[in-house]
Protein backbone atom coordinates (compact mmCIF):
# COMPACT_ATOMS: atom_id res chain seq x y z
CA UNK A 1 0.00 0.00 0.00
CA UNK A 2 1.31 3.45 -0.92
CA UNK A 3 2.24 5.53 2.11
CA UNK A 4 1.56 9.22 2.38
CA UNK A 5 4.97 10.93 2.78
CA UNK A 6 3.24 14.11 3.89
CA UNK A 7 1.32 14.94 7.03
CA UNK A 8 -1.84 12.81 6.89
CA UNK A 9 -3.88 15.08 9.15
CA UNK A 10 -6.79 16.90 7.58
CA UNK A 11 -6.62 20.70 7.64
CA UNK A 12 -9.76 21.00 9.76
CA UNK A 13 -8.03 19.05 12.54
CA UNK A 14 -5.12 21.52 12.66
CA UNK A 15 -4.87 24.38 15.11
CA UNK A 16 -6.81 27.31 13.64
CA UNK A 17 -3.69 29.47 13.24
CA UNK A 18 -2.09 26.70 11.11
CA UNK A 19 -4.91 26.52 8.55
CA UNK A 20 -3.95 28.48 5.42
CA UNK A 21 -7.04 30.68 5.15
CA UNK A 22 -7.14 31.44 8.87
CA UNK A 23 -3.39 31.98 8.91
CA UNK A 24 -3.67 34.50 6.08
CA UNK A 25 -6.44 36.40 7.86
CA UNK A 26 -4.63 36.43 11.20
CA UNK A 27 -0.99 36.89 10.15
CA UNK A 28 -1.10 38.21 6.59
CA UNK A 29 -0.25 36.70 3.22
CA UNK A 30 3.51 37.00 3.73
CA UNK A 31 3.32 34.49 6.61
CA UNK A 32 2.17 31.64 4.35
CA UNK A 33 4.50 29.14 2.71
CA UNK A 34 4.31 28.50 -1.03
CA UNK A 35 2.51 25.21 -0.33
CA UNK A 36 -0.06 26.97 1.86
CA UNK A 37 -0.74 29.60 -0.81
CA UNK A 38 -1.22 26.81 -3.34
CA UNK A 39 -3.54 25.05 -0.89
CA UNK A 40 -5.83 28.10 -0.90
CA UNK A 41 -5.96 27.95 -4.70
CA UNK A 42 -6.52 24.19 -4.65
CA UNK A 43 -9.32 24.49 -2.10
CA UNK A 44 -9.81 20.83 -1.21
CA UNK A 45 -7.51 17.86 -0.99
CA UNK A 46 -8.31 14.18 -1.46
CA UNK A 47 -9.36 11.36 0.83
CA UNK A 48 -5.72 10.71 1.77
CA UNK A 49 -4.11 14.11 1.26
CA UNK A 50 -4.90 17.57 2.62
CA UNK A 51 -4.87 20.58 0.30
CA UNK A 52 -1.48 21.56 1.77
CA UNK A 53 -0.17 18.05 1.01
CA UNK A 54 -1.33 18.43 -2.58
CA UNK A 55 0.30 21.86 -2.71
CA UNK A 56 3.59 20.31 -1.60
CA UNK A 57 3.30 17.66 -4.32
CA UNK A 58 2.68 20.38 -6.91
CA UNK A 59 5.86 22.11 -5.75
CA UNK A 60 7.73 18.80 -5.86
CA UNK A 61 6.72 18.45 -9.50
CA UNK A 62 8.46 21.79 -10.11
CA UNK A 63 11.49 20.91 -7.94
CA UNK A 64 10.37 23.46 -5.38
CA UNK A 65 10.88 26.36 -7.78
CA UNK A 66 8.01 28.73 -8.58
CA UNK A 67 9.64 29.76 -11.86
CA UNK A 68 9.70 26.09 -12.90
CA UNK A 69 6.11 25.70 -11.72
CA UNK A 70 5.06 28.49 -14.10
CA UNK A 71 6.55 26.48 -16.97
CA UNK A 72 4.42 23.38 -16.32
CA UNK A 73 1.63 22.67 -18.77
CA UNK A 74 -1.97 21.86 -17.91
CA UNK A 75 -1.23 18.16 -18.47
CA UNK A 76 1.88 18.33 -16.27
CA UNK A 77 -0.12 19.78 -13.38
CA UNK A 78 -2.89 17.21 -13.80
CA UNK A 79 -0.36 14.42 -13.28
CA UNK A 80 -0.18 15.44 -9.61
CA UNK A 81 -2.53 13.43 -7.43
CA UNK A 82 -5.45 15.61 -6.40
CA UNK A 83 -5.11 18.10 -9.28
CA UNK A 84 -7.88 17.98 -11.84
CA UNK A 85 -8.45 20.26 -14.78
CA UNK A 86 -10.21 23.02 -12.80
CA UNK A 87 -7.51 23.18 -10.12
CA UNK A 88 -4.74 23.10 -12.72
CA UNK A 89 -6.36 26.02 -14.56
CA UNK A 90 -6.67 27.97 -11.30
CA UNK A 91 -2.97 27.50 -10.54
CA UNK A 92 -1.95 28.48 -14.07
CA UNK A 93 -4.13 31.61 -13.95
CA UNK A 94 -2.63 32.69 -10.60
CA UNK A 95 0.91 32.20 -11.89
CA UNK A 96 0.12 34.18 -15.04
CA UNK A 97 -1.19 37.07 -12.95
CA UNK A 98 2.05 36.98 -10.97
CA UNK A 99 4.07 37.04 -14.18
CA UNK A 100 2.12 40.00 -15.54
CA UNK A 101 2.56 41.89 -12.27
CA UNK A 102 6.31 41.28 -12.36
CA UNK A 103 6.39 42.39 -15.98
CA UNK A 104 4.62 45.64 -15.16
CA UNK A 105 6.99 46.34 -12.24
CA UNK A 106 9.97 46.26 -14.59
CA UNK A 107 8.56 49.35 -16.28
CA UNK A 108 8.80 51.53 -13.19
CA UNK A 109 11.98 52.84 -11.63
CA UNK A 110 12.98 50.85 -8.58
CA UNK A 111 16.29 52.46 -7.72
CA UNK A 112 16.30 53.98 -4.25
CA UNK A 113 17.91 57.42 -4.17
CA UNK A 114 16.11 58.99 -1.22
CA UNK A 115 14.01 58.27 1.86
CA UNK A 116 10.93 59.22 -0.20
CA UNK A 117 11.80 56.49 -2.74
CA UNK A 118 12.12 53.98 0.09
CA UNK A 119 8.81 55.10 1.62
CA UNK A 120 7.00 54.74 -1.71
CA UNK A 121 8.51 51.28 -2.23
CA UNK A 122 7.35 49.90 1.12
CA UNK A 123 4.01 51.75 1.20
CA UNK A 124 1.94 48.92 -0.40
CA UNK A 125 3.11 46.53 2.32
CA UNK A 126 2.54 48.72 5.39
CA UNK A 127 -0.42 50.87 4.39
CA UNK A 128 -3.50 50.59 6.66
CA UNK A 129 -1.88 48.12 9.06
CA UNK A 130 -3.54 48.25 12.52
CA UNK A 131 -0.51 46.68 14.23
CA UNK A 132 3.24 47.20 14.12
CA UNK A 133 5.37 45.31 11.61
CA UNK A 134 9.09 45.35 10.91
CA UNK A 135 10.32 45.09 7.31
CA UNK A 136 13.60 45.43 5.48
CA UNK A 137 14.35 46.44 1.92
CA UNK A 138 17.27 44.60 0.33
CA UNK A 139 19.30 46.52 -2.24
CA UNK A 140 22.07 45.67 -4.70
CA UNK A 141 25.23 47.74 -5.28
CA UNK A 142 23.34 50.12 -7.56
CA UNK A 143 20.75 50.71 -4.80
CA UNK A 144 18.17 48.82 -6.87
CA UNK A 145 15.53 46.85 -4.98
CA UNK A 146 16.15 43.12 -4.69
CA UNK A 147 13.10 42.46 -2.54
CA UNK A 148 11.21 43.59 0.57
CA UNK A 149 11.13 41.13 3.49
CA UNK A 150 8.80 41.08 6.47
CA UNK A 151 10.79 40.36 9.64
CA UNK A 152 8.05 40.39 12.27
CA UNK A 153 4.48 41.32 13.04
CA UNK A 154 3.43 42.43 16.50
CA UNK A 155 0.83 44.29 18.48
CA UNK A 156 -0.38 47.85 18.49
CA UNK A 157 2.52 49.02 20.67
CA UNK A 158 5.50 47.18 19.22
CA UNK A 159 7.10 44.33 17.33
CA UNK A 160 10.36 42.39 17.55
CA UNK A 161 13.27 42.86 15.14
CA UNK A 162 15.76 40.02 15.46
CA UNK A 163 19.17 41.13 14.09
CA UNK A 164 20.14 37.53 13.28
CA UNK A 165 17.04 37.09 11.13
CA UNK A 166 17.51 40.46 9.43
CA UNK A 167 21.06 39.78 8.33
CA UNK A 168 20.30 36.14 7.50
CA UNK A 169 17.83 37.32 4.85
CA UNK A 170 20.27 39.93 3.58
CA UNK A 171 23.16 37.47 3.26
CA UNK A 172 21.00 34.80 1.61
CA UNK A 173 19.84 37.29 -1.03
CA UNK A 174 23.39 38.61 -1.57
CA UNK A 175 22.23 42.11 -0.70
CA UNK A 176 24.77 44.94 -0.67
CA UNK A 177 22.82 47.17 1.73
CA UNK A 178 19.53 47.30 3.60
CA UNK A 179 16.94 49.83 4.68
CA UNK A 180 14.91 49.25 7.85
CA UNK A 181 11.21 50.01 8.27
CA UNK A 182 8.65 49.76 11.01
CA UNK A 183 5.24 51.37 11.21
CA UNK A 184 3.51 53.32 13.95
CA UNK A 185 -0.26 52.64 13.67
CA UNK A 186 -0.87 55.62 15.97
CA UNK A 187 0.51 57.97 13.32
CA UNK A 188 3.18 59.27 15.70
CA UNK A 189 6.44 59.88 13.84
CA UNK A 190 8.61 60.46 16.89
CA UNK A 191 11.18 57.66 17.37
CA UNK A 192 11.29 56.06 20.80
CA UNK A 193 14.52 55.43 22.67
CA UNK A 194 14.08 51.73 21.82
CA UNK A 195 13.87 52.68 18.10
CA UNK A 196 17.12 54.64 18.40
CA UNK A 197 18.90 51.86 20.31
CA UNK A 198 17.82 49.22 17.80
CA UNK A 199 18.93 51.37 14.86
CA UNK A 200 22.34 51.91 16.44
CA UNK A 201 22.70 48.18 17.13
CA UNK A 202 21.76 47.17 13.58
CA UNK A 203 23.98 49.82 12.02
CA UNK A 204 26.97 48.47 13.96
CA UNK A 205 26.15 44.87 13.01
CA UNK A 206 25.86 45.89 9.36
CA UNK A 207 29.21 47.67 9.50
CA UNK A 208 30.90 44.52 10.81
CA UNK A 209 29.31 42.40 8.06
CA UNK A 210 30.09 44.93 5.31
CA UNK A 211 26.34 45.21 4.81
CA UNK A 212 25.52 48.85 5.54
CA UNK A 213 22.20 49.98 6.94
CA UNK A 214 21.38 53.00 4.78
CA UNK A 215 18.33 54.24 6.66
CA UNK A 216 15.57 53.39 9.11
CA UNK A 217 12.12 54.72 8.33
CA UNK A 218 9.24 55.02 10.73
CA UNK A 219 6.19 54.57 8.51
CA UNK A 220 2.73 56.04 8.91
CA UNK A 221 -0.05 56.25 6.34
CA UNK A 222 0.46 60.00 6.19
CA UNK A 223 4.23 60.24 6.07
CA UNK A 224 7.54 59.00 7.42
CA UNK A 225 10.49 59.74 9.67
CA UNK A 226 13.94 59.06 8.22
CA UNK A 227 16.81 58.46 10.64
CA UNK A 228 19.27 59.26 7.83
CA UNK A 229 17.57 62.53 6.88
CA UNK A 230 17.49 63.57 10.53
CA UNK A 231 21.21 62.81 10.90
CA UNK A 232 20.86 60.27 13.71
CA UNK A 233 21.70 57.06 11.82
Amino acid sequence: MEQNPYNPRKILSWAEEDRPREKLMQRGKAALTDAELLAILIGMGTVDYSAVDVGKMVLDAAKGNLNELAKLSLKDLMKVKGIGEAKAITIMAALELGRRRKESEVLRQRRITSAKDAYDEIRPYLLDKPHEEFWILLLNRANEVLRPVQISSGGVAGTVADPKLIFKHALEQLASSIILFHNHPSGNLTPSQADKDLTRKLKEAGRMLDLPVLDHLIFTDGGYYSFADEGIL
